[in-house]
């Protein structure tokens, strides 16, 4: 069978991929997660009948960290501070300077329509939007106020960091047990490689 592939490369100031198990104070794993990978091709494109599955990622700048303090509003505030409106302070380790290419295969997850092809109609809208630097709604690195300083297609200046190798001994796949319409049940995998710069999601 035919494999349909898209590919892009994402730039930014910050990132945050949030590792679950740092508690209140957010450390950023060093490259996108599953998920944080498979938002960011859905922020582009997507069909009912196909979904983009990332499978690779190239970390393409040395891995930096700096402190980043957020202020949260919400309603998981404790009580007081709601009544004084008073906003928590979040704290947090996040990546800085950050460049990467993604790589994903488009799946079938429903039935097509006679006589499409889902796989490839995505493929199409998907490269389509961008080169033109079109989107369904602002991709983002992590955090929604992350946004891209460039997202498109790759840039022949741009190489991969082959320095960087290291081990995730935990890595959270995705919050939800299926790729798509799935329930929320929180999955990981163990011992995480990245080698030569590159991060694979089927390890």
């Amino acid at each position: 069978m035919k494999k349909y592939k898209v590919f892009f490369e994402i730039e930014g100031a910050h990132a945050m991929f949030t590792r679950p198990d740092t508690g209140s104070s957010f450390v950023s794993y060093p490259a996108p997660t599953f998920s944080a990978a498979k938002g960011m091709f859905e922020s582009i494109a997507r069909v009912k009948s196909a979904y983009i599955k990332p499978v690779k990622v190239e970390i393409c700048r040395p891995i930096q960290y700096e402190k980043y303090a957020t202020n949260y509003g919400g309603p998981l505030r404790k009580a007081n501070q709601i009544a004084k409106k008073a906003s928590y302070q979040h704290m947090a380790m996040i990546l800085t300077n950050v460049c990467y290419r993604i790589y994903g295969e488009i799946l079938l997850c429903g039935r097509e329509p006679e006589g499409v092809n889902s796989r490839h109609a995505l493929q199409e809208i998907f490269n389509r939007r961008r080169d033109k630097g079109q989107c369904w709604h602002t991709p983002c690195l992590g955090w929604k106020e992350f946004v891209p300083l460039y997202f498109g297609p790759k840039r022949p200046e741009t190489k991969v960091e082959t320095s960087i190798n290291e081990v995730i001994p935990s890595m959270l796949v995705s919050p939800f047990d299926a790729p798509v319409n799935g329930s929320q049940a929180s999955i990981y995998v163990q011992n995480v490689k990245i080698e030569n710069g590159v991060l694979r999601y089927d390890q």
